[in-house]
């Protein structure tokens, strides 16, 4: 499977589900001060997909836990643990965050799933080589879910050049 490449906000894609890239879960939510992908999450959803998340427990690295969205229009949210104890990811993480999420879009039979550059934030990972195991990973999946990875671009601001 061969995903769609575009640039832009993750949050404003018109699919059921997005992937959050989060950590293991070993610190309560309310002490993080959550930046990227869920930071901005936090922003437009609210705090129930994180309170949900915090019932979940430890996560294991590379794996993914469904939350519901809080006021975001989709059917989910998709949280990979993609960083490990070290705030860093790393091309196993990344490429077991791709198939964990995967699992997750099939059992829940989502036709349409975004994900972000994972481990290319928070995760320090480099981008160009983060969004190259994804794509080695994507081609490795069947799946009938059409499949979006957003490289970031903040939205322009009006008379911004």
């Amino acid at each position: 499977m061969t995903p769609r490449i575009v640039e832009g906000d993750l949050l404003d894609q018109p699919v059921e589900a997005v992937v959050n890239a989060w950590n293991r879960n070993i610190l309560p939510w309310w002490l993080l001060i959550p930046q990227g992908v869920s930071g901005a999450i936090k922003r437009r959803a609210g705090t129930a997909p994180f309170r949900e998340l915090a019932r979940r427990g430890l996560i294991p690295l590379g794996e993914a836990v469904l939350t519901s969205a809080g006021k975001l229009p989709y059917k989910g949210i998709i949280h990979v643990a993609g960083i490990d104890l070290l705030w860093r990811s790393s091309e196993r993480s990344i490429r077991l965050c791709v198939r964990s999420a995967m699992r997750v879009a099939a059992a829940e039979r989502f036709a349409s799933v975004a994900f972000p550059v994972v481990g290319g934030g928070t995760g320090s990972f480099d981008r160009a080589a983060a969004l190259s195991f994804m794509l080695d990973e994507f081609a490795r999946v069947e799946t009938a879910a059409a499949v979006t990875v957003v490289k970031f671009r903040p939205r322009s601001v009006p008379g911004e050049i």
